[in-house]
């Protein structure tokens, strides 16, 4: 898969691609990545890439033509994204369809953003990395990257992705490594017992647990999409169960409390 990257700060993203796993997925081929300066397609001199927007208002706006004319430098334009806070919440879904494509292009914008001509001519989708507005488009695009690229086939083993969180529309179960004791805390005894199936059930319930406490939402969106197994839809019934119990002990204990001082 080769990533295309179409910004006025290579260096940002050129750091990221040279290191660790990605440094070495780019060493096999597996990854292919550049960076399109877009300051070298500017049109004066002074390469000047922004400019107040028509209509007013504070900040600059960055420039339709040297972003045409990068794009444009790429070739055969394939899925281009623009990384913008209004555009579509990006996913763990859309992570794995992306990892599918031979190609993607990200623009990477600062300042107020770009001509919307570009949006309008060039752009397949915008995805926003969050409900939060960032300096710099690079790091937006990273977090595309990063959430993409290790999806793609040999670049992390399959057994290591099977699990995570959002696979499954479940959160990742806690996990430990040595000291088995640290500060007093031992690590839970069926993870030492080398009994592989227990240790199977043990980390679905706490999948389960740990989804219901913090993202209830993913297991309703599971429950409505059918995405769980009649093992994992009954651990999370006891579970809502169980919940509801403790929050009827908690408010029958609130209401023997006379407040008196």
């Amino acid at each position: 898969m080769k990533f295309t990257v179409l910004t006025l700060f290579p260096e940002i993203t050129d750091a990221y691609f040279a290191s660790s796993i990605m440094a070495k997925a780019l060493d096999k081929g597996i990854i292919r990545y550049r960076a399109v300066n877009i300051r070298d397609f500017a049109m004066d001199k002074h390469k000047t890439c922004d400019d107040a927007p028509y209509g007013g208002g504070p900040g600059m706006l960055m420039l339709a033509e040297p972003l045409s004319r990068a794009l444009e430098s790429v070739g055969v334009i394939p899925h281009v994204i623009y990384l913008s806070p209004s555009g579509r919440p990006f996913t763990q879904k859309r992570a794995q369809e992306l990892a599918a494509l031979e190609e993607i292009v990200l623009i990477c914008g600062r300042y107020e953003g770009i001509d919307q001509r570009i949006i309008d001519t060039y752009v397949d989708e915008e995805l926003s990395a969050g409900d939060y507005v960032l300096s710099s488009g690079e790091t937006a695009a990273l977090v595309v990257i990063d959430a993409v690229y290790r999806l793609v086939d040999k670049v992390i083993t399959a057994e290591s992705l099977d699990e995570e969180s959002f696979s499954g529309g479940l959160l990742e179960y806690p996990q430990y490594t040595r000291p088995e004791i640290f500060d007093t805390i031992k690590v839970p005894e069926i993870l030492l017992s080398g009994h592989h199936e227990n240790i199977r059930k043990w980390r679905l319930k706490k999948r389960v647990e740990k989804t219901l406490a913090v993202r209830p939402e993913l297991v309703e969106r599971g429950l409505r999409e059918g995405l769980f197994d009649a093992e994992t839809v009954k651990l999370i019934e006891e579970g809502i169960r169980n919940n509801e119990r403790d929050k009827s002990d908690r408010s029958r204990s609130d209401e023997g409390f006379t407040g008196q001082f």
